[in-house]
């Protein structure tokens, strides 16, 4: 039986690069010929290597979690409430504005850049999003459960609250905001988070 004939490129370094193309340009933006210039490919090659351009936004769009969006696996592993929403703020703060990298969130980006046309890439975006939201909300309703935070606070509430002010941060990125301005923000924040829970008295 023939073998088939070997890849002449690096699958990874590949889909870093189309990452940044869609980081970019977002979905609908990035043109077949945009992707395959930049991955050093021909179209062939792309579709034999990951199928079609959703195919490879939605590969992009794990890489992008796993990789420049990795802060939030971390946020959420901290041990209190304050902790997961400081790493989160202070991380997307420097994530988003990485002069090695395009300006916002990739996966805000190309929520915003979507129309009709691409509805299931617009879809899947919703539902990564509201996703996170989600594992904050169980964070916190387990912070409230645990005495770390007040036990009148909302952890729904919360947790949209903080799902928005990280849209907005990615947002202003695009715009021109500076590491440092979203930082303030981020500290702004900060001091205004509900109070953990008083320790009961003995």
């Amino acid at each position: 039986m023939a073998m088939g004939r070997p890849r002449e490129f690096d699958i990874d370094e590949a889909l870093d690069r189309a990452l940044h193309v869609f980081w970019r340009k977002g979905y609908e933006g990035a043109s077949m010929t945009d992707l395959t210039e930049s991955m050093g490919i021909t179209r062939p090659s792309l579709y034999a290597a990951f199928g079609n351009k959703e195919v490879l936004f939605r590969k992009a769009l794990d890489r992008y979690v796993n990789g420049p969006g990795g802060y939030v696996r971390i946020a959420l592993a901290q041990p209190t409430a304050r902790g997961v929403v400081e790493q989160l703020l202070y991380g997307a703060a420097d994530a988003v504005t990485d002069p090695c990298n395009p300006p916002g969130c990739l996966s805000v980006q190309g929520a915003l850049t979507c129309g009709d046309a691409s509805e299931s890439i617009k879809q899947e975006l919703m539902a990564r999003r509201n996703a996170g939201e989600n594992d904050l909300r169980e964070r916190f309703a387990r912070a409230i459960a645990e005495g770390d935070l007040d036990a009148k606070s909302d952890a729904g509430a919360l947790a949209r609250y903080v799902s928005i002010v990280l849209q907005g941060m990615a947002v202003q990125a695009c715009g021109g905001a500076t590491r440092d301005d979203l930082r303030k923000i981020a500290g702004i924040v900060m001091s205004t988070w509900p109070p953990a829970n008083a320790p009961a008295e003995s």
